[in-house]
């Protein structure tokens, strides 16, 4: 493992920011890790100066007088606002500059800046954004979450490859397990799409992981498979409701709690511990960004409304990508599946099959 890289934050990416991206790079540099901080000098350096001369010091400042908003069309952000923040964390780290990219800005303007900047490794059909969802055996990886809402099947195919990749650099997992997403375990369950790419993945084992065939949504919080791969906008769906369930639970217990004076009580005394890890366990600051695999860097993605602990979590994960040379190896392992990905490229959907 190397040294630590140099990671270029957005500063003017998130809803709050350029406090939270101050926040989490003072947080960072306390750490050890080595940050950027990008964006209009004018408006960062007073806040810089009110820290500490040690954190000041180790936090390096670069200059960017433009700002990505949501309302940008990444289309045409990307030639018109070529000296916004976003863009040149992208610049410093194709100039070496620095190693990794961190925002909480416009995720299609990521998309864009990760295909026009960094371009795609060498082979890759489309990148994919990656998401981590809590599970009984620590985390689930699931991709795509929203970078690609119609997709064929070299796409999954490349998804399962780059998924394990992710799941062995970020959990250790030695050799992962893989599964597609399905409404059913059957073989005849799913789309086209599904059928098709379950096939591939039977037809050609890979030496990087485990295909275990069809998954479901349960399985995503089962801890019985590591990687779940399906297209963008089923993903997204996933993700978001995954999101709003939670949050549904926590409040539904709350107002059983508070029904009446006496649970009230007892419900503070005696529930307060399960509440307090159940939030921990499904704190999506606790996963900090995701990565947008597939294109020659590291960019992380983190949500606008990020909190500085999940965008210092996010700044850990691009700096543990740097050190272990992820890029280096999700080419590797593309090179690998040459068979698998030749095959998905000449495939057609299958007819449509009763069930």
């Amino acid at each position: 493992m190397g040294a630590s890289g140099k990671v270029a934050i957005d500063a003017f990416g998130g809803d709050n920011c350029p406090t939270v991206e101050i926040e989490a790079a003072v947080r960072a540099v306390r750490e050890g890790l080595r940050v950027i901080l990008v964006g209009d000098e004018a408006r960062l350096r007073p806040a810089l100066e009110k820290l500490d001369a040690r954190a000041r010091e180790a936090i390096e400042l670069h200059h960017a007088s433009g700002i990505i908003t949501m309302e940008d069309t990444p289309s045409k952000a990307i030639r018109s606002k070529r000296d916004a923040s976003m863009p040149v964390c992208f610049d410093l780290v194709r100039e070496g500059k620095a190693d990794a990219v961190v925002s909480a800005g416009n995720s299609g303007m990521m998309l864009a800046c990760g295909l026009f900047k960094f371009r795609r490794i060498r082979g890759v059909d489309r990148p994919a954004i990656v998401t981590c969802f809590p599970s009984a055996r620590e985390a689930t990886v699931l991709l795509d979450m929203g970078a690609n809402v119609e997709c064929k099947p070299i796409n999954l195919a490349q998804f399962a490859v780059m998924g394990s990749v992710f799941a062995s650099v970020e959990f250790g997992r030695e050799r992962p397990t893989v599964g597609v997403l399905s409404n059913g375990s059957e073989d005849s369950k799913g789309t086209e799409l599904t059928r098709v790419t379950h096939r591939l993945l039977r037809a050609h084992p890979s030496p990087r992981f485990e295909y275990v065939g069809y998954v479901e949504g349960k399985d995503v919080f089962s801890g019985e498979v590591d990687v779940v791969v399906t297209d963008g906008f089923t993903g997204n769906i996933v993700l978001k409701t995954v999101e709003g369930t939670a949050n549904a639970i926590l409040g539904f217990l709350r107002d059983a709690v508070a029904a009446s004076p006496m649970r009230a009580k007892l419900g503070a005394a005696l529930m307060r511990p399960a509440f307090a890890q159940f939030r921990r366990r499904t704190d999506p600051d606790n996963y900090g960004g995701a990565p947008l695999l597939g294109v020659d860097g590291i960019a992380v993605i983190c949500h606008g409304g990020a909190s500085p602990v999940a965008m210092l979590n996010g700044i850990r994960l691009a700096d543990r990508f740097a050190r272990e040379g992820a890029t280096p190896g999700l080419r590797d392992a593309l090179l690998e599946h040459d068979a698998l990905f030749a095959a998905a490229k000449q495939a057609e959907p299958a007819p449509e099959e009763e069930r």
